[in-house]
């Protein structure tokens, strides 16, 4: 039996506040791995390096690889010559064994004044086209998901580095003081690399939303008030800061009582900020949640409207949907751009509305996109040599289509685009110096772009 006067210990104490803060819950500001120097607010604002175009980020991450050259880069030639086999040999990276051409099964047109050609498959997203800048030649480094999906999120393809997301608020801190500065909205299973901290600061790593109809798990306390809440988390600082005596280069601790804080502000704001439900019908139509096959992602970019509204910095999107189309492509890539086609051009289309698209970068893509031959009758394999995304808003140009591949679709030959120089050019929008934004550790300055990288003045407004 306890003694009546005895006092709880220091593990209680710490395990009822975590339980009455939700804790766990915000598992992205809590990672176990993150070590760097630690700060006094981490998340508090910085100036840029020079004056910024655009003020947060949305990146719509198409896990898989979606086919560029059924979406956005139609080739003539591969009509011509379908079924013939490559006239050049593939380079020994490539994996599949399969040597003949294979042409879109999918109509293209010409949209909006820019009259760049895009899909049938995506009607919607063809409307916005004026406000889209198309990047047809991309190009990376590996052919492998896994790896690939690394260096477009960290820019390195084998080794644990910061993310994009991460970088970003390490450079700018957040504008939100109630809501986390980065969040990864993934509902399938992906690897806590794409939107972790790696050795900067554990406070920069995303935090990760599973499920939108429960976003943060136990973020409410029904068992106390706001006032004596207070009076707990600040009795847990005391003895957090005593503890952290002797350990200031771990940056863990810091992370975990800036969560506490910021679990408890979030208690005010983020329930409604999740609440997608409060939007008119009218809205949720535009992003396709009326509808069955557009509804997951529909709610996840009508999200990610109202946390960049509210200050998050940086979202990223990661699709419900897999794009790792190697056979049936005629009948999964329609299914696929039914299930992202509406939400994606609602977002676009609600953001301009709002006057949000001026300052908010709008990034879609994949880690690589797919071969210009079949593979298994109607699919294609991984294919990184020449591949296609696209931009929209924040201080990039519109109407435009950059860059090219050969008339076969396999090398990207014209204003080629690296992964390094498509991070360096995201981050200069934002008022960021890719070579300048650098973190010290294990004795080497590091960066997103490594010794790479320039800007892609081309597509700049």
């Amino acid at each position: 039996m306890r003694p009546e006067h005895t006092f709880p210990s220091r593990r209680e104490v710490l395990a009822r506040v975590a339980n009455g803060f939700g804790l766990l819950a915000l598992g992205g500001l809590l990672a176990e791995e993150s070590r760097g120097s630690p700060a006094a607010d981490a998340l508090a604002l910085r100036p840029p390096h020079h004056p910024a175009r655009a003020k947060r980020v949305i990146f719509l991450f198409m896990d898989g690889g979606p086919s560029q050259l059924d979406l956005f880069d139609p080739k003539p030639r591969l009509v011509r010559d379908h079924g013939k086999p490559l006239p050049f040999e593939k380079p020994k990276l490539a994996r599949t064994t399969t040597e003949n051409l294979m042409a879109s099964p999918f109509g293209f047109k010409k949209r909006g004044r820019s009259g760049i050609e895009v899909s049938e498959l995506l009607p919607h997203l063809g409307s916005c086209i004026d406000d889209i800048c198309v990047v047809r030649s991309l190009h990376a480094d590996n052919i492998n998901h896994s790896n690939a999906c690394l260096q477009m999120t960290t820019g390195e393809q084998v080794f644990s580095r910061p993310s994009l997301g991460s970088w970003v608020l390490y450079g700018l801190g957040s504008e939100s003081q109630n809501l986390p500065g980065f969040v990864a909205v993934c509902t399938v299973n992906q690897d806590a690399a794409l939107w972790g901290s790696s050795f900067l600061p554990a406070a920069y790593q995303g935090t990760r939303i599973t499920d939108l109809k429960r976003p943060i798990a136990d973020l409410g306390n029904p068992r106390l008030g706001a006032g004596r809440q207070r009076r707990q988390l600040d009795i847990l600082n005391e003895l957090n800061g005593l503890h952290r005596r002797g350990r200031e280069e771990d940056s863990r601790l810091d992370a975990r009582i800036q969560s506490f804080e910021l679990a408890f502000r979030m208690q005010t704001e983020a329930p409604e900020a999740f609440n997608i439900g409060a939007e008119t019908r009218a809205v949720q139509r535009l992003y396709g949640i009326d509808d069955p096959r557009s509804e997951a992602f529909g709610k996840q970019c009508l999200l990610a409207r109202r946390l960049v509204e509210r200050g998050v910095r940086f979202v990223q999107l990661f699709s419900p949907v897999n794009w790792d189309h190697h056979t049936g492509i005629r009948t999964a890539l329609p299914a696929n751009c039914a299930a992202t086609d509406r939400p994606v051009a609602g977002l676009l289309k609600d953001l301009k509305a709002r006057g949000l698209l001026q300052d908010t970068l709008v990034v879609w893509g994949g880690e690589f996109g797919r071969t210009p031959v079949a593979q298994k009758g109607d699919g294609r394999d991984h294919h990184p040599f020449g591949f296609t995304m696209w931009l929209a808003g924040g201080g990039v140009r519109g109407g435009v289509a950059h860059g090219a591949t050969d008339e076969f679709g396999w090398y990207a030959v014209e204003d080629k685009v690296h992964v390094h120089d498509l991070h360096a050019t995201l981050l200069h929008l934002l008022g960021l110096d890719h070579e300048r934004l650098t973190y010290r550790y294990s004795g080497r300055d590091y960066r997103l772009t490594d010794v790479h990288g320039r800007v892609v003045k081309e597509i700049l407004a």
